[in-house]
């Protein structure tokens, strides 16, 4: 059966979700950094990980796994490199605070880093790149979470899904490039998703208790997710796992908190390096759509390039589950 859709402006979901940070107990610089990246990833990029993960972060405030009214602490050991402690908020608020300095640094220095320990989980990735990609820089974010991903068929969580996302200024108004992925064959929100509907998950994504593979997704929520590509993907996720969690001093995977249960902060890492490619090549922006535009000619997909540089209007209309938007609601009427 399909699910009933509803339609609102950008204005009314940002209020409608404001008002539900708030009303979980959400600082109101917190609601603002949280709602304004669930709506970049409803209307820019991976709509998954958007408002219906935002559901886990009003649960989480209310649970105590994200302190709403946490402040982060800056620091700046070397002068491309900038600290951030999250405080158990949320690694958006973090991020925010500190872009326009890691946009300068970068543009000073050539290269600079924003790395932060303690937070919740990262959210949509492909946020942080979007942004730096507008202001004309290259950039990767990389990040973990709490041990979900087993590193074969048979083992046991060792790694989170473990994302990273690259991304790459195009001369306006073209989309910037945008690379997100997990290091893990699913996003595990998918394997939620699919429980809820009681539908099966395809051979490969996951495994159950007993390290087998399944496609049942209840069993597989209490299993494992397994990484894409087998031990290559392995790889990646340790590799994300040094830069973001042993880079800032987050928990590492293993000991990380579960974003989905318990009262504590999971204490996740993030890592986005920011490059000003205009250091070395000014033309870099025009040179890569040029070769980007040969790449389509032959057949080859350019992540990212399906929506608009500029900001959306707060006429704009996005679809959203009528569910899930009264489930929103129910947080914010308490």
């Amino acid at each position: 059966m399909a699910e009933e859709k509803a339609r609102l402006s950008v204005a009314e979901i940002r209020n409608i979700a404001t008002d539900a940070c708030l009303a979980c107990g959400a600082s109101a610089a917190t609601a603002k950094s949280l709602v304004e990246a669930t709506l970049s990833a409803a209307l820019r990029g991976r709509p998954e990980v958007g408002l219906p993960h935002f559901i886990d972060y009003l649960r989480s405030f209310v649970e105590g796994r994200i302190d709403g009214k946490a402040q982060p602490r800056m620091q700046h050991p070397l002068p491309a490199f900038i600290h951030s402690d999250a405080k158990g908020g949320i690694a958006q608020l973090g991020f925010d605070l500190a872009f326009e300095d890691l946009v300068k640094r970068a543009r000073t220095f050539g290269v600079a880093i924003f790395s932060q320990r303690n937070s919740y989980t990262a959210g949509e990735l492909g946020y942080y790149v979007r942004r730096l990609a507008v202001e004309g820089l290259v950039s990767m974010a990389l990040a973990n979470a709490h041990a979900l991903m087993a590193a074969a068929a048979g083992g046991k969580p060792v790694f989170g899904t473990n994302p990273l996302a690259f991304g790459a200024p195009l001369p306006a108004p073209q989309a910037p490039l945008i690379i997100d992925q997990a290091a893990s064959a699913t996003a595990f929100v998918n394997i939620v998703r699919a429980a809820a509907d009681n539908v099966a998950i395809p051979e490969g994504w996951a495994t159950d208790e007993a390290g087998a593979v399944t496609t049942d997704p209840a069993k597989a929520i209490l299993g494992a997710l397994l990484p894409f590509g087998g031990y290559k993907g392995a790889n990646i996720a340790l590799l994300v796992e040094v830069l973001s969690a042993g880079l800032s001093g987050a928990a590492w995977s293993l000991d990380a908190g579960n974003f989905r249960s318990g009262n504590e902060p999971p204490n996740v890492g993030l890592t986005v390096i920011a490059i000003a490619p205009a250091a070395i090549d000014p033309s870099f922006a025009l040179r890569s759509a040029d070769h980007f535009g040969r790449l389509q000619e032959l057949g080859v997909h350019i992540p990212g390039s399906g929506w608009a540089v500029e900001a959306p209007n707060d006429a704009d209309e996005i679809e959203i589950d009528a569910r899930l938007l009264e489930e929103i609601r129910g947080f914010r009427s308490g």
